[in-house]
């Protein structure tokens, strides 16, 4: 299995994993939206003998201070994977890959447990003001040291409200 950059060519394989993970089309055109409005940082593709089977997205947050801030959303991985090691996989290259692009802080909406076994918490998030603020699933994982350590007010793309 190959973790690299996604390409053009893979978004047909992307929006079959997507679709196929989330039981339906939502997500799938979450990602289409964040690419298209130009709010889309990095993708990474999971890719078995060139068939994709997981793919991350990593997208711009707008935040009131200086600093690179970003979502981790979605994450998928062909259901007759899961639980195979690829999520992991991706999120891991994810997280260096976020650190070569210069972001201070991460922000995920998902299971703590899951996330948490890569520096995700909530407690982390707690300084942060953005719409998910306050869910129990919503944290931070800080890549600079003081990312999280002042409060912060972000604004998600609009592709999350499906605008």
């Amino acid at each position: 299995m190959v973790i690299r950059h996604a390409r053009g060519a893979d978004r047909a394989g992307i929006a079959a994993v997507t679709i196929a993970a989330f039981a339906g089309p939502a997500e799938a055109a979450l990602v289409e939206r964040l690419r298209a409005d130009g709010d889309s940082l990095f993708e990474l593709v999971a890719c078995e003998d060139d068939i994709v089977v997981g793919h991350i997205q990593f997208s711009r947050l707008f935040a009131d201070r200086l600093g690179l801030y970003a979502a981790l959303a979605p994450l998928c991985v062909d259901p007759a994977r899961q639980r195979s090691g690829i999520g992991q996989r991706l999120v891991r290259a994810g997280l260096e890959n976020a650190k070569e692009f210069g972001a201070h802080g991460l922000l995920v909406l998902g299971d703590p447990a899951y996330y948490g076994r890569f520096g995700f918490s909530a407690p982390a998030a707690a300084q942060v003001r953005a719409p998910y603020a306050g869910h129990p699933a919503f944290q931070a994982l800080a890549l600079e040291p003081d990312a999280f350590d002042q409060p912060l007010m972000v604004a998600y793309p609009g592709a999350f409200d499906g605008d």
